[in-house]
């Protein structure tokens, strides 16, 4: 195991990398598209009300100036106690002050539904692109990184759009309503003002930076804290086998040092930029009073200022400083939820799954010998193929012939670990993958669904390019048995239906007798409806994987493929299983990948797969051509354009004219010797 990295105190060099978000006013353009392709009434009526409450706060203050100027000042001078004209101006600010408020309230309560609709068509749009990303992507991407764009990412997001953009809005609403306001009232105090306020947005920018830069980091650091306690749960019982907990618990103390760096270094710059900048807008305030008074007695370079004038004007600095405040003690929400914005819309910007086929799989029957699209069931699959060039349409019945012809796979395209692969499987044939470990039998299976496409080289299924097959239908016709086993939060009854959704009870009792599943969920305490938690925790592993045997035999699909299906199972059990297999297969082309034997014993044709360091052997097996001594055979090649540091390179298979169909040599040798490796 790999010693943890020695993650050192708090000083100057945990100031961490200098990570930034690359083009904020794009994505802050992206989220508010996004908001406003759903609720753009909404946030017009929202913007209504905002400036509503801005001017209504607005003109409250500039009646401080009538009120001083206008009815205090004459009353003292005149001595007068008629407070008429006094209540009615009252009176009508009141009314202005009553409509701010019922368009805050309007305001608030709009914005709560925009913002919870905005998560949920968010959240929406994530899951229906994530089910159309390709498997490369998670296998590239931990799975807990993922969930931390639902959760962690998710929420920083709510945080801005219900509270951080409104206050933005209503802060440059309100900066530009009373700037006017200000240069009206005192032009000289109105520099004074703004020359604070750069100071103040100096300051912020510093503070700001220093900070910032932390953000994304930590955003990164919390999906790497989740993704690894999710995955010490699911492996818990790996660590107390191992007695790993002492190592575990290093180990996410590395992680969560640099989870606490991060947050930590984001959070202390961020945490001191209200309090400076209140004691700015003070500082401003103080400034202003001082001279407005020297203005306000004795005038300044032509400007005067009655006593009225600069109560409003002090308010107005106020009101002026104050949205700039709010505005940066919003921005460690804002610089959050950019950071989890712009993951989220990587997410939705990664490229789909390519799906240029045009081929699909249909029921059909025959009349007067023609293949005949048909909606009923029949038991008969056909490739529906429409021929541009000609616009016309021809049909194919669906056999299950599977040939590759000269393919090149890798998993990254500078790196192919499949070369010019050749071989071919024919119509109802079983056949069978054995051998080493790594040395590509899943993989070869993964080619056949297009789970992974290939870098060069053909896939015919049935003589279609499997390219020209939509993928979805190409699928379809293949019902798999995956090496790891997976069940849903829902009843047995559910799981097994997953295969086939309008299953009838019937069908999937069917489904489960055939997998000999049935006399386990019987004894369940509520049979087909016992709830299934937590990827089937309360069954054992040889009862998750009959579940899954009966998943795809309920689909009853044209073709099959188990990758190591019955590899939890007993042998007993096998034994039933596979009799019913093959009672579903008949006539079906079956891929199996196993290590038992008694597994693969009934199969048409076995392919055994060596690796060992530098060299690499493969075997190929044709029972057809030995059915009465059940032997297999094996042959052994010395493939030596491999280096010794691991990279290797696959030895190429081709199909012999002089051997019995489905034999395969590798490249290069016409005859070769067969002996002997096992016999059943």
């Amino acid at each position: 195991m790999a010693q943890p990295k020695t993650v050192k105190g708090p000083g100057k060099h945990q100031m961490g990398p200098r990570q930034k978000i690359d083009h904020p006013f794009r994505i802050m353009g992206q989220i508010l598209k996004f908001m406003g392709k759903h609720y753009a009434p909404h946030l017009i009526i929202v913007l209504i009300c905002i400036v509503t409450n801005v001017l209504a706060n607005v003109q409250g203050t500039w009646f401080m100036k009538a009120l001083i100027d206008q009815y205090i000042l004459p009353m003292i001078t005149k001595g007068s106690n008629d407070f008429g004209p006094l209540l009615g101006a009252m009176g009508r600010v009141g009314v202005f002050y009553g409509i701010g408020i019922i368009a805050t309230f309007a305001q608030s309560e709009i914005m709560v539904f925009v913002t919870q609709g905005t998560l949920k068509d968010l959240r929406i749009e994530m899951f229906n692109h994530m089910q159309s990303l390709p498997i490369k992507y998670f296998d590239t991407h931990a799975h807990g990184d993922i969930m931390s764009m639902y959760t962690n990412d998710i929420d920083t997001l709510r945080q801005m759009v219900s509270q951080s953009l409104p206050q933005i809005i209503n802060s440059v609403i309100t900066v530009v309503s009373v700037l006017v306001a200000m240069i009206t009232l005192s032009f000289p105090l109105t520099i004074l003002t703004i020359i604070m306020v750069a100071l103040m947005m100096f300051v912020s920018k510093k503070l700001t930076s220093l900070s910032g830069r932390f953000f994304l980091a930590q955003q990164k650091d919390l999906g790497a804290v989740n993704g690894y306690i999710e995955e010490m749960m699911a492996g818990q019982k790996v660590v107390k086998v191992f007695c790993h907990e002492d190592e575990a618990i290093e180990e996410f103390d590395e992680i969560n040092n640099k989870l606490y760096h991060s947050a930590n270094n984001a959070n202390k710059f961020a945490n001191v930029i209200g309090p400076c900048n209140a004691q700015l807008g003070n500082l401003s305030y103080v400034l202003c009073a001082c001279f407005g008074a020297v203005i306000a007695i004795n005038g300044f370079m032509g400007f005067t200022l009655s006593p009225g004038a600069l109560v409003s004007f002090l308010q107005y600095n106020k009101q002026f400083a104050q949205p700039i405040n709010q505005v940066t003690m919003q921005m460690n929400s804002i610089v959050m939820a950019l950071a989890g914005a712009d993951r989220i819309f990587k997410l939705l910007t990664e490229e789909p799954e390519v799906d240029d086929g045009y081929v699909t799989l249909v029921r059909c029957k025959k009349e007067n010998g023609e293949i005949v699209e048909c909606k009923e069931r029949t038991g008969m699959w056909a490739w529906k193929h429409y021929h541009k060039e000609d616009n016309t349409t021809t049909y194919k019945e669906m056999r299950g012939e599977v040939v590759f012809d000269g393919v090149d796979f890798g998993y990254n395209d500078d790196k192919i670990v499949l070369h010019d692969v050749k071989l071919y499987a024919k119509p109802g044939q079983k056949i069978a993958f054995v051998g080493s470990t790594g040395a590509g039998k899943t993989t070869i299976t993964n080619l056949i669904n297009r789970f992974y496409d290939i870098q060069d080289g053909k896939i015919r299924y049935d003589g279609i390019n499997i390219n020209k097959i939509k993928k979805d239908d190409l699928r379809r016709s293949l019902g798999i048995v995956l090496q790891d086993t997976h069940l849903f939060t829902g009843t047995i009854m559910e799981n097994i239906r997953y295969g086939k959704l309008d299953a009838t009870d019937e069908e999937v009792i069917a489904a489960a007798k055939l997998a000999n599943a049935d006399s386990f969920i019987r004894r369940l305490p509520e049979g087909y409806n016992t709830l299934i938690k937590g990827d089937g925790g309360n069954l054992s592993q040889g009862q998750r994987q009959l579940l899954a045997i009966a998943r795809a035999a309920v689909a009853n699909p044209p073709a099959l493929i188990l990758d190591e299906a019955t590899s939890s199972i007993d042998t007993r059990t096998e034994r039933l299983v596979q009799e019913g297999m093959d009672a579903l297969m008949k006539g079906r082309t079956t891929f199996v990948i196993a290590h038992r034997l008694s597994t693969i014993r009934n199969s048409d044709c076995i392919m055994v797969l060596f690796i060992d360091h530098v060299f690499r052997s493969f075997g190929i097996e044709n029972n057809t051509a030995r059915r009465n001594d059940r032997r297999a055979a094996t042959v052994r090649v010395s493939q030596s354009s491999g280096n010794r540091s691991g990279h290797l390179s696959n030895p190429v298979l081709r199909g012999c004219s002089a051997c019995p169909a489905g034999v395969l040599h590798p490249l290069g040798l016409s005859r070769f010797h067969i002996r002997p490796a096992f016999g059943f």
